[in-house]
């Protein structure tokens, strides 16, 4: 019988904290169910609950994460001493009487020790990530949009995603002849802002020498905003405010929120931008269920 490779303290407190996370979200979609959309003010209370719920979990496995790495240093010390008398005392019991392994014995251990790694680093993120720069800021963004009754759908980074993100808001606004397409909006976005070069040219500078880009420098941008998968920023935002004469607001974690397009009295589209990830967009968490 194949024995099992025995868990880490590591790999079991990560295996916990994603059963915590999915009874949480569980709990959280229950209280949901609970409760009439049509009651606002009940609605508004949930809100502030389940940020609560998430932001208590989360710290709780931050504590846990702390006090885990901290037992483990000080284990870690006495144990290689352990071990290397261990080692040194079965190196005279053992010599000469080593068994022979089967190559099937081989391949079960080489695939637990690879199953026993994975686990390790999907572990070791999960610690990185919870302690890291990009959590403080997913705490900071949930409790903007929870105060605004709004939640993050996630666009893949592929270069894409702020066009995506604003495709996908588009098409559920379902406007006769209004734009939906990815390709669409890059190429409106690439000629507007050809064929109004005063408006974006002078905020576009050559990373190597600092000038301003040059014409031909400048329409190679263009093609590229068109043509590639180059990631857009405020200027491709503000190109597409004037083309889909729409306004547009990007939630920041550690900023105020960049308006866009005010001069366009309309609803405007929503994006959240998580630094190093991508641009997203937010939803009403009254439409979800």
């Amino acid at each position: 019988m194949e024995e099992e490779t025995a868990e880490t303290p590591e790999e079991q407190l990560a295996k916990q904290h994603r059963k915590e996370k999915k009874d949480a979200q569980a709990k959280i979609q229950s209280m949901k169910n609970a409760i009439p959309k049509t009651d606002k003010k009940r609605r508004k209370q949930l809100t502030e609950e389940i940020a609560k719920i998430e932001t208590d979990l989360n710290q709780k496995h931050d504590e846990e994460l702390r006090q885990l790495k901290s037992t483990t240093n000080t284990e870690v010390e006495a144990l290689n001493g352990v071990e290397r008398m261990k080692i040194a005392d079965g190196d005279e019991q053992e010599e000469g009487k080593q068994p022979r392994v089967t190559k099937a014995q081989k391949r079960r251990d080489k695939k637990a020790a690879e199953e026993k790694e994975r686990e390790s680093r999907i572990a070791e993120a999960e610690v990185q990530n919870l302690q890291g720069v990009r959590h403080q800021e997913a705490l900071k963004l949930a409790q903007k949009l929870a105060q605004r009754r709004l939640q993050i759908k996630e666009i893949s980074s592929d270069g894409h995603c702020m066009y995506r993100a604003i495709e996908d808001q588009l098409v559920k606004r379902a406007e006769p002849g209004s734009i939906t397409s990815v390709e669409e909006l890059r190429s409106s976005t690439a000629e507007r802002m050809r064929g109004n070069a005063d408006d974006f040219l002078p905020f576009l500078t050559n990373p190597n020498t600092g000038d301003m880009y040059t014409t031909d420098e400048f329409d190679k941008y263009c093609s590229d905003v068109e043509h590639t998968a180059a990631w857009g920023g405020q200027l491709e935002l503000r190109a597409l405010t004037q083309v889909l004469q729409l306004p547009v607001e990007v939630i920041q974690a550690d900023s105020a929120t960049i308006k866009i397009g005010e001069e366009f009295d309309r609803e405007p589209i929503t994006l959240v931008y998580v630094a190093f990830t991508c641009i997203m967009f937010v939803r009403d968490t009254g439409c979800l269920r």
